[in-house]
């Protein structure tokens, strides 16, 4: 059981910042991030939210 995250993220493809909503998960540095698709476009999202 996952934590989830809503917010805002730059969509590199898109050169906006989109809503998604999106998986918390835990990179190999040890830093919390969000990960989502643009609603827009379909890339991946990614949102650094801190270390855990």
């Amino acid at each position: 059981m996952g934590e989830s995250y809503t917010g805002e993220a730059y969509c590199v493809k898109c050169k906006e910042k989109r809503d998604f909503t999106g998986e918390v998960k835990v990179s190999d540095s040890g830093r919390r991030m969000a990960q989502g698709i643009c609603k827009v476009c379909g890339t991946k999202l990614n949102r650094i939210l801190g270390k855990a």
